[in-house]
């Protein structure tokens, strides 16, 4: 496996931790989307580079949102 498969799947793994409620099938359709795919049959088409850079960019407009999520769910447990 390539280096940049190996950094791909790390980054989908963020992915999940940070949209816990995505389901597999709409983490890849977004990130597809994220990659400047068109539709659903983009798939085909999108290089695993391109997909790196828009899990890396969808990983840094959202880091976030899990500081987030844990702020919140400790002020409701108190």
């Amino acid at each position: 496996m390539s280096s940049s498969s190996s950094e791909l799947i790390a980054a989908i793994s963020e992915l999940r931790t940070i949209f816990p409620d995505w389901r597999m099938g709409q983490l890849v359709a977004n990130l597809v989307t994220a990659a400047g795919g068109k539709d659903a049959a983009a798939i085909w088409d999108i290089e695993d580079d391109q997909l790196l850079t828009a899990a890396r960019r969808l990983i840094e407009r959202n880091r976030g949102r899990v500081a987030a999520d844990a702020s919140a769910g400790a002020s409701r447990a108190i």
